[in-house]
């Protein structure tokens, strides 16, 4: 969400941040309906104060038993009262239009954020560890099949992009949540949250995801949607509230099911478990001050790359650009993990830096002891990380020849002291 005021007053800068993310200029049309908003606004003013004033002469008149003038006020109040039905008509028509007209249209770009029109824009900032090179590099697909890994079982009950995994595969999922998950609260100060995956209308528009990305969602029968990541519940939790500026930084945390339909991924990664339907996913989400937010933006990816190297994974962060970056994002880092297989890095995690756009939209403000004035607080959300996605990427990077994969020393707690699972020995 925009602010219209911002808007006015500095109309260039808003479409040079949508130009870059290769919109036509929009504040011609925002501006002409806002001079019409306000246009109907005033017209609804004058027409209530004068017919309040109209309504006191009445009673003046017939005071002074002047008939024939508090019919003629009367009369006048009855137009009066037209006028002002219409302009409230007027108010509420160009109003509609103009909200969704905000709310169509995506956040403004940092400054450092770089121009692009696609991925091939993004900057790379770091790479961390040598990439594995394997001459004879299995897929987790190929590596799967033996382990536990049925894209079969699942296709049949509930049709493709999903997977049903048994045994050892299934505790070494669920090993990585957990891991994850207590990285981030024991060592990084973020608070667990166990949030509903079932969510509103409003709870989707607040972080953006209503309404113009729809279509990539799930929605019930009884007109909810499923969260197509914790960042929605997460976020939502300050949503029209005003939190007290010395209770920020809030850091909160969640290990859930995301879903999914992937509606504008058709075609791509169709083979394993890339991209799904359903998988899970450690959120990471921080309400922090306007002052903060960089600052806790560097810190949130640096606690999602914390996880790839406790688990040995080599990775690079970048900084994606203008033309590559989500809706509410203004600036956004991705880290991309290696995969032997496909001799390549793939995203991994998302962290993005959103100012008030979502506060805006979710009117979450916060405020300062002693002071009378509230203001937007900044969100910020992140991968800590896709956990399927992990999965992947440990399966590919400690495979050996005989198809067993060696289980990260960080995992092997979790494991019950596994050190490898498939495979001959």
């Amino acid at each position: 969400m925009h602010d219209i005021k911002a808007i006015r007053d500095n109309p260039a800068a808003f479409d040079a941040g949508w130009s870059s993310r290769g919109l036509s200029p929009q504040t011609p049309a925002i501006l002409a309906l806002d001079e019409q908003l306000r246009a109907a606004q005033t017209a609804l003013q004058a027409a209530q104060s004068r017919r309040n004033e109209a309504s006191k002469l009445i009673g003046q008149a017939k005071a002074r038993k002047d008939e024939a003038g508090a019919a003629a006020l009367m009369a006048e109040v009855e137009t009066l009262k037209g006028e002002m039905t219409a302009q409230a008509e007027v108010e509420a028509r160009i109003g509609g239009e103009l909200r969704d007209l905000l709310t169509s249209l995506p956040n403004i770009p940092d400054p450092q954020t770089p121009a692009g029109a696609d991925e091939a824009g993004n900057v790379e900032v770091r790479r961390h560890g040598d990439p594995l090179r394997l001459n004879n590099a299995r897929d987790h697909v190929d590596l799967g099949a033996a382990l536990g890994m049925d894209f079969e079982a699942a296709a049949k009950m509930s049709g493709s992009r999903f997977v049903v995994l048994k045994g050892q595969m299934a505790r070494l999922e669920r090993a990585l949540g957990q891991f994850m998950l207590d990285v981030q609260t024991t060592e990084n100060g973020y608070t667990e949250i166990s949030p509903p995956l079932l969510v509103k209308d409003d709870a989707m528009f607040g972080t953006g995801q209503l309404p113009k990305f729809a279509e990539d969602l799930f929605r019930t029968t009884d007109e909810r949607w499923l969260i197509p990541t914790a960042e929605v519940s997460l976020t939502n939790i300050v949503r029209e509230a005003i939190t007290a500026e010395e209770e920020l930084p809030l850091r909160m945390t969640a290990l859930t099911p995301s879903f999914r339909s992937e509606a504008g991924a058709s075609g791509r990664d169709t083979r394993g478990m890339i991209r799904q339907h359903q998988f899970y996913k450690v959120e990471l989400v921080s309400i922090t001050t306007p002052e903060e937010s960089d600052a806790e933006h560097e810190r949130m990816v640096a606690c999602a790359e914390g996880i790839l190297k406790k688990l040995g994974l080599s990775f690079r962060t970048m900084l994606l650009c203008t033309g590559d970056m989500g809706f509410s994002a203004r600036k956004t880092f991705d880290l991309e993990v290696w995969l032997p297989s496909q001799n390549t890095y793939r995203e991994i995690s998302s962290c993005s830096n959103c100012g008030d756009f979502q506060a805006r939209r979710m009117d979450a403000r916060s405020k300062k002891a002693g002071e009378k004035g509230t203001r937007f607080v900044h969100t910020l959300n992140g991968s800590g990380l896709a956990v399927g996605r992990t999965l992947v990427a440990v399966m590919e990077n400690y495979q050996d020849e005989n198809g067993r994969i060696a289980i990260p020393e960080v995992l092997q707690p979790y494991m019950g002291g596994l050190t490898h699972i498939g495979g001959e020995a």
